[in-house]
């Protein structure tokens, strides 16, 4: 081989071992709030992890841990704020004392739908607005995974009127647990793992959780046969991987942009698994005794009314939170006629 050849065949060598020379090695433990087993909801962040495992080559491991192992199930804002630990998964609004504006990142009550509320994170300046707000909080958020609308939740019995709701013990998260107590409910926030329990011993009279799937797999009709619709209060339901900003900073542009691109595909993976399975649920649920009911116009103006009282007390308290809520608002407004007349009517047969 010639001098010439030789470099040729030197020069390409390093070329093809560039990639693997930039990757660098991550091995992060990731703590849920969600079991992995709940289609989804929890088991989005796992299928996240095999695939950046696949695209790195095995040199991003992120190691999902189920809720309770590393740290408690609603404890993920906490660890990875103080850096206990490097990231974490989670429906965003469990932190909302510290962070009131995490709450409409989470769940908007009346807001936007799952995909509208995709195209405001990436093309509305959610995205921005969600990173500013958690920056004096030593976190980088990263959303990573959106679901349908939740169902309202199980009763034990019929919730024909608001009055029905005074002093009903109930379970919910973040704004619609505001809501409902403006409307008299006593409300406690519990991990979807003690609610079963919790609704079979009658320490619950009521409890809003997920979607259909998730409530089969927890086994709410078992101990409440009157299951509500629509979910007013989160019109969707979002999870983000939240992660350490003095972790975050030291990840190479590359692998940040896995890990990023990823939770993207997630995004995309969660908002198509949920809206594709629960409609044989709702005939399982028929099966097994359960009745579903709609709420009617003035169960959802009661709410509706409530809603705007609890956002306006919010905005007035938390300029962050008033910022991104404008922002929600103008585009969801923005885009309502074509909402409005793109679409074919629900109702059109």
């Amino acid at each position: 081989m010639t001098h010439k050849l030789k470099a040729l065949a030197l020069a390409a060598a390093l070329v093809a071992a560039l990639p693997a020379a930039a990757q660098e090695n991550v091995r992060w433990g990731i703590p849920m709030s969600f079991g992995s087993n709940l289609t989804a909801l929890g088991d989005t962040m796992p299928w996240v992890s095999e695939q950046l495992k696949k695209i790195s080559g095995g040199t991003v491991n992120l190691q999902v841990f189920e809720p309770g192992k590393l740290v408690p199930a609603l404890g993920i804002f906490d660890a990875v704020s103080s850096g206990k630990v490097e990231a974490g998964y989670s429906f965003m609004g469990y932190e909302l004392g510290k962070v009131p504006v995490s709450a409409i990142f989470g769940a908007l009550p009346f807001g936007m739908e799952t995909p509208q509320f995709s195209a405001w994170m990436y093309f509305g300046g959610g995205d921005a607005l969600l990173k500013e707000a958690f920056k004096p909080h030593n976190i980088y958020p990263i959303f990573c995974g959106s679901i349908s609308p939740e169902a309202a939740g199980w009763f034990r019995k019929e919730i024909k009127t608001p009055a029905d709701l005074v002093g009903l013990k109930f379970r919910a998260a973040a704004l619609g647990g505001k809501i409902y107590q403006k409307l008299g409910a006593s409300v406690t926030m519990l991990p979807g793992g003690e609610l079963f329990q919790a609704l079979e011993k009658g320490v619950l009279d009521g409890t809003e959780f997920s979607l259909p799937t998730v409530d089969d797999q927890l086994g709410f009709a078992k101990v409440a046969k009157n299951y509500y619709l629509p979910g007013w209060h989160q019109p969707s339901t979002n999870q983000y991987l939240y992660v350490n900003m003095a972790a975050w900073n030291k990840l190479k542009p590359q692998t940040q942009a896995q890990i990023e691109t990823t939770c993207t595909a997630g995004v995309t993976i969660a908002m198509s698994k949920a809206e594709a399975l629960q409609g044989d649920v709702l005939v399982k649920f028929e099966k097994e005794g359960v009745k579903l009911h709609q709420f009617n116009k003035t169960m959802l103006d009661a709410f509706a009314k409530a809603s705007k009282e609890v956002i306006a007390e919010e905005s007035a308290k938390d300029a962050m939170f008033k910022k991104v809520h404008d922002s929600m608002s103008a585009f969801q407004n923005k885009n309502r006629n074509w909402h409005n007349l793109g679409y074919l009517p629900r109702d059109y047969k």
